[in-house]
């Protein structure tokens, strides 16, 4: 049993009793109609670590005596929800099955850390939970991670693995980043080339793009369209929205690799590229042309068919325009269309695909650089470059996701010591993202109401497997995911001895799990990487 002022993230309200509700072979659970899903998830997850049966409840009465009843109430928010441990059973009512199910994650943490593991360590062992009512809701309805799988490919039972670490933790959006120069990861029928020559490459920079280190082996996969129905469904179970990625126009070698004709030809022979193997920013763009716009729509539609979210995104940022300048038919589309230069062309580029997924019902989002040129007004953006350009997108009326770089990038290193692998950007400790404020303080109440919320991106190009993601998302994550579901006040008001109190508990919770996370004392010795060049950044990070 876990004392419930060791709850992460932590809860709105907490008031405590003086007893205990005990789980027995008697024990029942009842879930209504609405909850189903949610009760098959909690009843699955709870036997597998409890060994006990859980039957099932027939009525809401049937669970006194040590039961647990899940229900829907209409007073709630949509995501509210409110768990009372008193002496007949526990109870947890939710404005919509999301909420019951967030009430789900937190009855399993007061069960303990052992309710995290996939087989009982004993059968004799007492589960309680103790006397108390809790009532909580979210900060913000966006509280998202987004997994890079383009720069190394992760395997489908490792990103399902990533779905249960985000409902453990109430996070609730999942930014799925399927395509890039490195690699294309998903099955699109009609152009078999994407995944057949675009899902992989022929070696690997191992480090930054300084580090003169290769793995000289091929590195590949990508996932079928009913790996990817799969994925949707599993995170839809778990009330997580999966959104997509597909860059365009920038960040598209691998794509231009399967299908050369979508690159700028009249520039460079595109028929001897390849996907590319290092890391950075590929110059090789697409091509602003009918054909290629017509390609990417058929993209997009067996997207769409896979996706049921409301956003899709389209990456849009670090698009080099070199060889725009260079050539002649981007030129004459500049000139065609009267636009002032390639920042125009890039524009309009997003544009377009935003009235196309406009005028089938969802809404594209992309990183900030699509402000440039102007924005249709459904459009949202993902704010990277620090909180300028969310700030810049709240004020025009835009939705906005915050996720700046210098804080919630958990890629870059955890701390300064020598022993930290593979160095990369600022120093970004647990305490840092434990003290990050989503919502600038410049945003009047009618601006910061385009906030959605917040997410914690995961760049991959130093990862090379599920351990090194582990290593760079845990424990960092976890303060990430308070940030973006409780209300805390101000930065420096923060309790941040309190957040480390409760994370001596959440550890046991991660290593139940079996989550490879980064210790407090620093990294274990097979969490190094000795030798291996990162790219450490001078001095303190920009600050809002």
């Amino acid at each position: 049993m876990t004392s419930p002022t060791e709850l992460i993230p932590a809860p709105r309200s907490v008031v405590a009793g003086s007893g205990e509700v005990r789980l027995t072979a008697r024990s029942q659970l009842y879930a209504g109609t609405a909850t189903q899903g949610v009760g098959h998830w909690l009843r699955t997850v709870l036997r597998e670590a409890t060994g006990l049966p859980l039957r099932e409840g027939r009525e809401l009465d049937d669970i006194e005596g040590g039961g647990i009843g899940l229900q829907l109430v209409p007073e709630l928010g949509p995501e509210e929800y409110r768990l009372v441990s008193d002496r007949t059973s526990v109870l947890i009512e939710g404005g919509s099955a999301a909420g019951v199910f967030w009430g789900a994650q937190t009855l399993r943490q007061l069960l303990g850390p052992d309710a995290y593991r996939r087989a009982p360590l004993s059968r004799d062992r007492t589960w309680a939970v103790p006397h108390l009512t809790i009532e909580d809701a979210p900060r913000f309805r966006w509280r998202g991670l987004m997994l890079d799988v383009a720069r190394h490919f992760m395997p489908k039972d490792g990103v399902l693995r990533y779905l249960d670490l985000m409902a453990a933790h109430k996070l609730n959006v999942f930014h799925f980043h399927l395509t890039d120069d490195q690699g294309w990861r998903i099955e699109i029928k009609k152009y078999p080339r994407l995944a057949e020559v675009g899902s992989w490459r022929s070696r690997t920079k191992f480090g930054h793009r300084a580090s003169p280190l290769w793995e000289e082996k091929p590195h590949g996969g990508h996932y079928t369209q009913d790996d990817i129905r799969e994925i949707v469904a599993y995170a839809a179970a778990r009330h997580i929205t999966v959104v997509p990625e597909i860059d365009v126009p920038g960040h598209s070698q691998a794509a231009i690799a399967a299908y050369p004709e979508l690159g700028n030809t009249d520039v460079i022979d595109t028929t001897s590229l390849s996907v590319w193997d290092t890391w950075g920013i590929s110059p090789n763009v697409l091509a602003p042309t009918d054909n290629t716009l017509r390609f990417y729509e058929d993209v997009f539609e067996e997207v769409l068919d896979l996706f049921p979210s409301d956003f899709v995104h389209v990456g849009g940022d670090e698009c080099l325009k070199d060889q725009w300048r260079q050539s002649p038919a981007a030129q004459a589309r500049i000139r065609e269309l009267g636009l002032a230069d390639e920042d125009g062309l890039q524009s309009w580029f997003i544009g377009h695909f935003d009235r196309w997924l406009t005028a089938r019902g969802r809404r594209l989002i992309g990183w900030d650089e699509i402000l440039e040129g102007g924005l249709a007004a459904g459009a949202a953006v993902s704010s990277w470059r620090g909180y300028q350009g969310g700030i810049a997108a709240a004020r025009a009326g835009h939705d906005v996701v915050m996720c700046p770089e210098q804080q919630v990038y958990l890629d870059h290193r955890q701390d300064a010591g020598a022993d930290e692998p593979v160095p990369i950007g600022h120093v970004r400790t647990l305490e840092d993202v434990f003290r990050f404020e989503p919502v600038p303080p410049e945003l009047t109440p009618d601006e910061a109401g385009h906030v959605l919320g917040t997410q914690a991106n995961v760049w991959t190009e130093v990862m090379e497997d599920h351990a090194r993601v582990d290593y760079q998302a845990f424990p960092r994550l976890a303060a990430f995911a308070e940030v973006a579901w409780s209300r805390l006040p101000a930065p420096a008001e923060r309790d941040f001895a309190d957040f480390e109190r409760r994370m001596a508990v959440h550890y046991r919770r991660l290593d139940a799990l079996g989550v490879g996370y980064r210790p407090p004392a620093g990294p274990l010795p097979w969490q190094r990487r000795p030798g291996v060049l990162g790219r450490p950044i001078e001095g303190p990070p920009p600050n809002k």
